[in-house]
Formats: structure tokens, C-alpha cells, sequence
């Protein structure tokens, strides 16, 4: 059975608009410190980034519930980023690149949620894990492309990172066209929770909630997996490669590991998601020659496919129609803030420590939080 026209429509929309972000994201450490900037800068920058994006995807939720139609919030957010992004081609110093950045970072917050509402309507409820794992499936296809592509442009150009940001603009601008083939029904006005609120619940139950933020609290940046691969001896120049197949490797599993999330149980699906990680983090862990990168990053790949979708047909499936941008509005926040807090703190263990305690202390986490997962599933069943 075909996915519906505006899941297809929105996966598009998503790998064009990461095709713009990767385009850029990947050269700006070089760029700020061509600036003048130096490392805690380039670390300011992302953390204030994703601090901002956070906090908005969680507010953007409770607007999604309140508006009578999501499109225009989502091309609202998918406008914002795409303009912002070309405006690096002229900046002269960090703060500036700071503040496009966090332009950048406040339109993702604005239509994620909404976004991700507009999407889980736009499918059968026994669908939800695979739509959202094609979505997440473009997305990864994008972030693949985009750091390509840049490569590509600095053969032509070397060294010439501004011209690079401003052919950003043509993938980000072709994202905002694309989103007006989407088709949305504008909703009712309605003061009343809709009667399938009181069907599914009004909130997502605590446990899930709870397994899913001590997830997050071990998922630590993958820029660290690349700093992991270096100490192995993977060469630098290898790299972008390495991060491409990462990508290829997640966009490729998505779709399939869906659909097999939506028939299996997903659940079920995200528990051994889980559990995948923290062996491929025991792996980074123990890994000691380049060819043991390679083959992690690879088998990593599977870990998104099995659960980004499934976590957030989870959450859409926990609560009725009427809540989901609130419910999906907290799950983002959640992500993004145990995101900052868990990138921060295994930085620490990494430089205290060793990079072998900060990487299996996520796998620890990520272990338990399964565990805490299936426990929760086994009490709804009894």
C-alpha cells in the first residue's frame, strides 16, 4: 500500500531543507574560527542553537492544537530557516554567525511540531511508525547529500566557504515551494476535547515519557562517534565519508524498519532500538582500528532507522488527535533538551575520564531505559 501523498510530499520537503542545513552546519566550526572565534565559541553557538530550537518545538506544539491549520506554521518555520542560512555569506564575525544560526534554529522550532501533527493526520493510525520513519528516513537522505554536495562546490571553488552558503539557499527555497503541494483540511473550532481524547487519554503515559528522556540522557552528539573514529586512525579526510554512510545507512533502514515497527509492535520495536545502540556504544568503547569504525558507523545506522520514527508514533498514538501537537511539542523538548545535557556531560567523562567511560556510560543508559520500556509494556498488558 502507497504512503499517503502529503507523507511523500513532506519527506521531500524534509530532505530539501537538509540538504541546505548539511550544506552549511559542517563548515561553520572551520568558518568561526576563520572569524576569530575559537572553540568554546563554535560550542556556544550549537548549544545556544539547539537550546532555542528546543524550547520553540515545545511551544510550537501547544500552537499546533490551537490553530485550524498547521501548513502555514510549517512554511512559516521551513521560510525562516531558508532565508536565514545565506545571510553566513556575509558575516564578518562570530556573533553574527551566532545569530543567523539562531534564526536558523527558531524556524526549526516553529514547525516541528506542527510538522509532525500535519504528518500524523495525514495517515492511518496502524501507519504512524512507518510515515514517520519515511520522513525521518528523507531527512537522513538529506543530511547524507548535503555535506556531499558542499564538498562538491568547494572542488569547483576551493576554499570559498561563502559561496557555499549561499547555494544553501537553492535546496532551502525549493522546500518552501514544495510544501504548498501539501493538501490540509482546515480543523474545526472547538473549545471540548474531541471524544477521542477521552478514548486514547489526554496525556502520554509518565513511563514512556520517563524511558524516553533516560534514553536521551546517554544519546550524547554524534560528533563525538566521528572524534571516536579519528582516535582509531581514521584519516580526516575520510571523514565526510564516513558521516555520508552513517546517513545512507539510516535513510535506506528507515522505511522498512517502520512498516516492521507498525506489524511487530513498537514497543517492542524501540526496545531492541534501544538495545542496538548501547552495543554499538560498547563497541566505539572497545573499538581500536579504523576498520572498526566503519563497520560501527555502519551497524549504527540501525538505531535511528528502528527508533525515531517509532518514538514519535508512540507518542501520536498515546493521546487523541486534538493533543497531539502538545504531546509531540513535549517529546521534542525532551529530545532536545536531554540532547544538550547529554552531550555536555559525556564531554566531561570524555575529557575527565576516558572516551571509553563517557561512551559506555550511554550504553548503560540506553540499556536501562529499554528495560524501563519493556517493564512499562508488560504492566499495560497485565
Amino acid at each position: 500500500m502507497r504512503l499517503s501523498r502529503n507523507v511523500v510530499i513532506l519527506g521531500v520537503v524534509s530532505l530539501l531543507a537538509d540538504v541546505s542545513s548539511d550544506m552549511v552546519v559542517p563548515l561553520l566550526p572551520a568558518f568561526v574560527i576563520s572569524l576569530g572565534g575559537g572553540a568554546a565559541f563554535v560550542g556556544a553557538i550549537e548549544g545556544a542553537a539547539e537550546a532555542t530550537a528546543a524550547l520553540l518545538k515545545y511551544l510550537s506544539g501547544g500552537w499546533a492544537d490551537k490553530a485550524r491549520r498547521l501548513l502555514p506554521l510549517a512554511v512559516i518555520g521551513y521560510a525562516l530557516a531558508g532565508l536565514a542560512r545565506p545571510f553566513l555569506a556575509v558575516a564578518r564575525a562570530p556573533w553574527q554567525v551566532l545569530l543567523v544560526r539562531n534564526i536558523d534554529r527558531v524556524g526549526k522550532g516553529v514547525r516541528t511540531s506542527p510538522r509532525d501533527k500535519l504528518l500524523a493526520g495525514s495517515v492511518e493510525e496502524g501507519r504512524l511508525a512507518e510515515a514517520f520513519a519515511f520522513h525521518r528516513g528523507m531527512d537522513n537522505a538529506g543530511a547524507a547529500v548535503g555535506p556531499l554536495v558542499a564538498a562538491g562546490l568547494l572542488l569547483l571553488w576551493p576554499g570559498d566557504l561563502r559561496r557555499v552558503f549561499l547555494f544553501a539557499a537553492i535546496p532551502g527555497a525549493l522546500a518552501v515551494l514544495a510544501l504548498f503541494a501539501v493538501r490540509e483540511e482546515e480543523a474545526p473550532r472547538s473549545e471540548e476535547p474531541a471524544a477521542e481524547d477521552h478514548l486514547h487519554g489526554a496525556r502520554v503515559p509518565p513511563r514512556l515519557l520517563a524511558a524516553i528522556a533516560l534514553f536521551t540522557l546517554g544519546n550524547s552528539t554524534d560528533a563525538l562517534l566521528v572524534l571516536r573514529a579519528q582516535s582509531v586512525g581514521v584519516a580526516t579526510v575520510h571523514l565526510p565519508v564516513l558521516w555520508s554512510l552513517l546517513n545512507v545507512t539510516r535513510a535506506v533502514l528507515s522505511w522498512p524498519a517502520g512498516r516492521a515497527a507498525d506489524k511487530l509492535g513498537r514497543r517492542r520495536t524501540l526496545a531492541a532500538g534501544w538495545l542496538w545502540y548501547a552495543l554499538c556504544y560498547a563497541g566505539f568503547a572497545l573499538a581500536s582500528a579504523p576498520w572498526h569504525a566503519w563497520a560501527l558507523f555502519a551497524a549504527y545506522g540501525l538505531v535511528a532507522a528502528l527508533s525515531e520514527g517509532t518514538e514519535r508514533a508512540l507518542i501520536a498514538a498515546a493521546v487523541g488527535k486534538e493533543r497531539r501537537g502538545r504531546a509531540l511539542g513535549l517529546y521534542n523538548l525532551i529530545s532536545g533538551a536531554g540532547l544538550l545535557v547529554a552531550s555536555v556531560v559525556a564531554g566531561v567523562i570524555w575529557e575527565r575520564a576516558s572516551p571509553a567511560a563517557a561512551l559506555l556510560t550511554g550504553a548503560a543508559l540506553a540499556a536501562v531505559a529499554a528495560a524501563l520500556l519493556v517493564a512499562g509494556s508488560a504492566r499495560q498488558a497485565a
